[in-house]
């Protein structure tokens, strides 16, 4: 951002706004800001996007990018975030799109409870404290002799 004056006033604006509607300052905000106001693809994709917010910085971020509207630029946002994905906020010009573990492909889920795959989101979702629970934990196998 120190070479790019014009990003850096996009990105202190969005987090004064940010900042306004309860998020807290933090490198993990600055850098997704970042990236998120940076000139560059015509669509951008955000894995994990709740890495390092805090449940009040992720609801912020999520109300600000809904705000929007459907002519911005379209983003692919990766999450396990119920701040995130809040299933009862999903908009008309919003799509959710499961990602099974078991690696099948993905396939889209209406917005509606009862609907196929809604279920299967709604166990995928965790509030932030709950994620915090369980960050850098990874799953392995012990080796059998």
């Amino acid at each position: 951002m120190d070479a790019d004056p014009a990003l850096r006033s996009r990105v202190d604006q969005t987090l004064a706004w940010l900042v306004e509607d309860g998020a807290a300052v933090s490198d993990a905000l600055i850098a997704l800001l970042a990236g998120l106001e940076a000139e560059g693809p015509a669509i951008l994709v955000v894995d994990m996007i709740e890495q390092g917010l805090d449940h009040a910085s992720q609801e912020a971020l999520i109300a600000h990018l809904r705000r929007r509207g459907p002519g911005g630029r379209p983003l692919f946002l990766l999450t396990r975030s119920c701040a995130i994905l809040d299933l009862a906020a999903v908009g008309t010009d919003e799509a959710i799109i499961l990602c099974p573990a078991n690696h099948s492909p993905p396939t889209c889920v209406a917005r509606y409870p009862g609907t196929p795959g809604y279920e299967a989101v709604a166990t995928c979702l965790a509030s932030p404290e709950v994620r915090a629970r369980t960050d850098g934990v990874i799953a392995w196998r012990p080796r059998v002799a």
